[in-house]
């Protein structure tokens, strides 16, 4: 299956043409109109700095409804004893350089210096948006994406004491619970994301649940309330 190439031209190819992997295209900017292009469609980047921007449809897609956040009786009583504070876009910047530089994936991240800048802008344009773990006055734990419409695009968290980006995701889910998000798109699969409730489904279903969360105006994206 053929690995389109961009160029300058703000166009993306339709997610279904992906690679068995999810590969769709390489190349391209990280423009605030092209992640936002990328997002609405079901399409995001990730490469490890050294290469070429790669943008990715994979198939199956793990989501969550917000309602259906797993709290294990460990969490509910850990979040009963007040042991973090939960904060809300008061640390984007700290918050995604953490998720950049925490031991899980120190030798091997993502996330860029052009990263960091382009989700920056995104954050001052009102799309991006970062839940911050604190203990006492450190920054334990957090995690960071977009907020598009009625659907929450989870990009990455880190953790330096135990639990405390369960703690993020969790208020994550019940302030988008509030504000009546119908999806929290978290991307690739793993356990530790199943473990908070998360599932599969596939790339057409999830495709359709994004359309249906995601209003436009004149062509564009509406920023999600948060």
């Amino acid at each position: 299956m053929t690995v389109f190439v961009l160029d300058k031209q703000l166009i993306f190819p339709a997610p279904q043409c992906a690679d068995e992997n999810g590969l769709l295209a390489v190349g391209g900017d990280l423009s605030t109109q092209r992640l936002l292009l990328a997002y609405s469609c079901g399409i995001f980047p990730w490469n490890h700095p050294s290469d070429p921007t790669l943008w990715w449809s994979p198939n199956p897609r793990c989501v969550l409804h917000p309602e259906q956040v797993h709290i294990s009786r460990s969490m509910t009583k850990k979040i009963a004893r007040e042991q973090f504070k939960i904060t809300f876009d008061m640390a984007f910047n700290a918050c995604i350089l953490h998720c950049a530089e925490c031991n899980q994936r120190a030798e091997q991240t993502w996330i860029s210096q052009k990263i960091v800048a382009a989700y920056n802008r995104l954050h001052k344009r009102g799309y991006a948006h970062s839940v911050e773990c604190w203990q006492d006055d450190e920054l334990v734990g957090g995690l960071y994406g977009l907020a598009l419409g009625r659907c929450f695009c989870g990009e990455s968290m880190f953790h330096t004491q135990t639990d405390a980006s369960k703690m993020a995701f969790i208020a994550l889910a019940q302030h988008l619970l509030e504000l009546d998000y119908q999806l929290i798109d978290c991307q690739l699969p793993t356990d530790h994301l199943h473990s908070l409730g998360a599932y599969d489904i596939d790339r057409e279903q999830f495709l359709h649940r994004l359309e249906q969360c995601q209003p436009k105006v004149d062509g564009n994206v509406v920023a999600g309330k948060f």
